[in-house]
């Protein structure tokens, strides 16, 4: 039996305890997956009492007792009980309302208006009979009510059905309907409590803030259902990752129902709040990666999950809830940065790149109107002939202010942002105006070559916004070149042959970018109704000398040209270079041995130039 009398207050928040997920193989999600909600047992709940009189405490806690209650906390200070009930926290208060200095009312009223305190049911045990009390009781809040002297039988069974209730309340409100996990809110709760005892005990606290990778993508493509498997599965492989056994990390024993939230979608957190050494996190985040990853199988297909996380120590990381969570969530989104299906500790660094990432898509939402984006054009010239047959447009921000932006800082940015169509749907039009202007002065039929999105390939507008760009430039489709990358065409390659043919219908050219570096499947590669590839600067930049970059050159054209496709080299620099891939028998390069990019007015003077000589 445990009694607590003032001023000894109880030492933490009993809430209906953690659900318990089935049992059975973590590897397959087939199943239905529900979990097993348990009621707290009498013994769990902790009662407060309080009453100024000692007698009427000490009867009933005898009766609750019989009935296998074991947890009190009592008081006989109406001043102080408002203190108590805030610092345990209690499952249930039992009230008197005729109390000295601060009556029941006073008590009950406090309680129903404060937000951290309302839930918490009350039942009044007072001697009052007229109704005018008990309805005043009622509407203050009060849960239940109770005559004095009270009978045993019908107390107990108050009790009982009170602290069901409750307990199903905690359930919708503190727990994740789908996997059990506790929610966002127990997670918040329990993490300004436990970074309070922190504080006092000098301790280091561990936040881990888990993002499933693809997730968005999985769900979409095969179904809600199968997500909401996928999720319950993760929810399991995250619980046996931190089976009490196995969490060597903590310096106390830890219970996993209190360490693992679901706090909304495909994310979940990790708490640990005594941490030990830095170390120990990185154990665990590399055992949270290495079982996430393991394959699974949902509606019968064989999966690859991965995640990325983000890990925040306090007090280092943040010594506020808030501080924490938030650099949690950039270390978090820094690891989705370097690649996915990784960790990444927080650190001054990350953030302040993380500040000028959102800066500049701040500003990046307003380029397009205050003129900053322009295009620069690199002559694409073939290589039997030495004559300029084309270009491809580059997409260039001058800042004005910052200067000029890198792409590779700003392309992914405006990809995340969802600003790459808008951008996209820009360059084509103003590429087309561009390549017909050129026609106009007399520089011959050269091709525009636009790289498109893999988020302007997927979407339903695309055709529409060709058809604009031409039709507003009246530039012939044959001289406009789609350029997509390998990796996009591949992520579903069933899809990309039906998009594909609609585009190469319209008249236009397809060109595949970056080839090499992607993982293309011979067997579709002939199905796409390609004109051209372009051999990576990766392969080109070491040769000739590097005898394997030399033979997967060569043997790349061999394989375009089989299929009956040009062959465009990228990144060519020097006269060696040109002279094997002249040799090889490729089609067309462009690179800084002829010219770099350059903005359109200093391209047209390019090209006239070439021309004369």
């Amino acid at each position: 039996m445990s009694t607590v009398k003032y001023p000894i207050p109880a030492p933490a928040e009993t809430l209906a305890p953690g659900p318990k997920t089935e049992s059975g193989d973590a590897s397959s999600a087939q199943g239905g997956g529900d979990f097993d909600y348990r009621l707290p047992s009498p013994r769990d709940a902790t009662i407060m009492m309080v009453d100024d009189e000692e007698t009427t405490i000490d009867v009933v806690q005898m009766f609750l007792e019989d009935a296998g209650y074991t947890n009190f906390i009592t008081t006989t200070d109406s001043t102080r009980a408002l203190d108590i009930i805030t610092e345990s926290r209690p499952d249930v208060v039992l009230l008197d309302l005729k109390m000295p200095v601060v009556s029941g009312f006073d008590i009950l009223a406090h309680m129903r208006a404060d937000s951290s305190l309302k839930h918490i049911p009350v039942i009044i045990l007072t001697s009052a009979t007229d109704g005018q009390t008990k309805l005043k009781a009622l509407e203050l809040g009060a849960t239940d009510f109770l005559g004095k002297p009270v009978d045993s039988s019908e107390l107990v069974l108050r009790l009982r059905n009170t602290l069901t209730a409750k307990a199903y309340q905690d359930r919708l409100a503190f727990y994740d309907g789908l996997t059990g996990l506790p929610n966002r809110r127990m997670f918040m709760s329990r993490l300004e409590r436990a970074l309070q005892r922190a504080r006092h005990e000098n301790k280091n606290c561990v936040v881990m803030h888990i993002n499933l990778d693809r997730f968005k993508q999985i769900n979409d493509t095969l179904g809600h259902s199968a997500g909401d498997l996928l999720l319950k599965l993760v929810a399991r492989r995250l619980e046996a990752c931190l089976r009490p056994d196995d969490l060597v990390m903590a310096t106390e024993p830890q219970d996993h129902d209190d360490n693992l939230f679901r706090i909304g979608g495909d994310e979940f957190t990790i708490f640990i709040p005594d941490i030990g050494k830095a170390d120990n996190a990185t154990q665990l985040a590399r055992r949270v990666l290495g079982d996430l990853a393991k394959p699974c199988y949902v509606a019968k297909q064989e999966l690859f999950l991965t995640s990325s996380i983000g890990i925040a120590v306090y007090p280092d990381d943040g010594d506020d809830l808030d501080t924490l969570l938030k650099h949690a969530d950039i270390a978090m989104s820094h690891a989705k940065q370097q690649g996915k299906n990784t960790y990444q500790f927080y650190s001054k660094e990350i953030n302040a790149r993380t500040e000028r990432r959102l800066s500049l898509e701040h500003q990046l939402r307003k380029a397009l109107s205050r003129d900053e984006i322009s295009l620069h054009y690199q002559p694409k010239v073939d290589i039997a002939s030495g004559r300029v047959i084309g270009a491809e447009a580059l997409m260039r921000w001058t800042h004005r202010d910052l200067g000029m932006v890198s792409p590779m800082e700003f392309i992914p940015i405006a990809e995340e942002a969802g600003l790459i169509t808008e951008l996209g749907a820009w360059a084509l039009h103003t590429a087309s105006a561009h390549c017909k202007g050129w026609q106009n002065a007399g520089l011959g039929e050269l091709r525009i070559a636009v790289n498109v999105s893999s988020q302007q390939f997927r979407q339903q507008g695309l055709l529409q916004t060709i058809q604009s760009a031409l039709g507003q430039a009246k530039l012939d489709p044959k001289h406009l070149v789609i350029e997509l990358t390998e990796s996009m065409i591949m992520a579903n390659p069933a899809e990309s042959v039906a998009a594909l043919r609609e585009i190469k219908e319209m008249g236009l050219k397809l060109s595949v970018d970056d080839f090499g570096t992607g993982y293309s499947s011979l067997s579709y590669l002939k199905r796409f109704p390609l004109d051209e590839l372009k051999v990576d600067r990766s392969f080109v930049k070491d040769i000739p000398g590097d005898a394997d970059d030399a033979a997967i050159t060569a043997a790349i054209i061999v394989l375009a040209h089989s299929l009956g496709l040009s062959v465009v080299a990228e990144g060519v620099e020097t006269a060696e270079q040109l002279a094997f891939l002249k040799n090889v028998g490729c089609d067309e390069f462009q690179g800084y041995f002829f010219s770099k990019p350059l903005p359109e007015p200093a391209f047209v003077d390019r090209v006239k130039l070439a021309q004369e000589k």
